[in-house]
């Protein structure tokens, strides 16, 4: 009898430790938690009270999706941590595929990808995704050699390229060889240091790689603008003229008490008139494409409630 009653007691005992341990704080409670840490600037905090979350709560997929999500966006946005972001970007991707998040994980794994300079993988997670536009091919730039890198040539279309790059003004002071060679220097010097801080491991630094990817942001919406305002500003010899009759009171000679003692002849200010002319229509046809593109995205400024 004494055995049956300590066999009925282990038995007890080993159910009541099999049970699962019903967590002491409410669900929404870690949720309300996470949410604090994120508002007030806690970005790691946040990100481990939904990982702590998944953990103990259990939650259905596609909260765990959304929830992973969350984090991952914690890590992309907030911390630039982005081999942390990608990890649960592709969480997400593999382990959740009927998740409404798919149409947008692509785009995310391949932002990932470029800002950890993984350009190989992130066209790949492209050409998955869309065919590539054949303008992107790289076309080769051919001329004579004009310096060596070690086992690297650099041509003279590869250094008529660079120079193109620049704005306006500055490709008009490279004109002659002694500055063509001037900036071939200069330029070679930039890809020296560039190679030494990316053997010292600074193309992976955090802050590098959010500055690049600001940068070609806003290189590709200058470039936008260029070819978009380039096809909207023409101006013809006669609009010149009119230009400067509407606005003779622009261009004269004061003394130093302010007072007008010259009016100067059109010949004398024609190229002047010309550029003023152009930067006031570059400015108009400007402001036609913020406002085309604001009606567009249906964009909302509520300027009263900034402080």
């Amino acid at each position: 009898m004494k055995r049956i009653v300590l066999v009925f007691m282990i038995l007890m005992i080993a159910l009541s430790c099999s049970k699962p341990e019903k967590p002491q704080i409410s669900e929404q409670s870690v949720l309300d938690l996470a949410n604090a840490y994120y508002n007030n600037g806690l970005y790691e905090a946040s990100a481990n009270t939904y990982l702590q979350y998944l953990k103990k709560y259990h939650p259905d997929a596609n909260r765990q999706a959304n929830t992973y999500y969350n984090i991952a966006n914690i890590y992309f946005e907030r911390m630039h941590d982005y081999q942390k972001a990608l990890e649960y970007y592709l969480k997400i991707k593999y382990l959740y595929p009927d998740s409404h998040l798919q149409n947008e994980l692509g785009k995310r794994i391949v932002n990932c990808l470029e800002r950890l300079e993984r350009s190989t993988d992130a066209q790949r997670m492209i050409e998955q995704q869309a065919a590539l536009d054949s303008s992107q091919v790289h076309k080769n730039r051919p001329g004579a050699v004009v310096a060596t890198i070690g086992n690297r040539k650099i041509t003279e279309g590869d250094l008529d390229y660079e120079i193109s790059r620049l704005p306006v003004y500055m490709q008009q002071d490279l004109k002659s060889r002694k500055k063509k060679a001037e900036f071939l220097k200069q330029y070679i010097l930039q890809e020296l240091l560039y190679d030494s801080a990316k053997r010292k491991g600074l193309d992976k630094d955090k802050e590098v790689i959010e500055g690049i990817f600001e940068a070609k942001k806003s290189l590709m919406a200058q470039k936008l603008l260029r070819d978009e305002l380039k096809d909207k500003i023409h101006i013809k010899p006669e609009d010149v003229q009119l230009y400067y009759e509407a606005h003779k009171d622009q261009y004269t000679e004061k003394d130093k008490k302010g007072k007008v003692v010259r009016h100067k002849p059109f010949s004398e200010v024609r190229n002047q008139v010309a550029q003023d002319l152009a930067m006031e229509r570059q400015q108009e046809a400007y402001q036609q494409i913020a406002d085309r593109l604001m009606k567009a995205e249906e964009v909302k400024l509520f300027t009263d409630r900034i402080r």
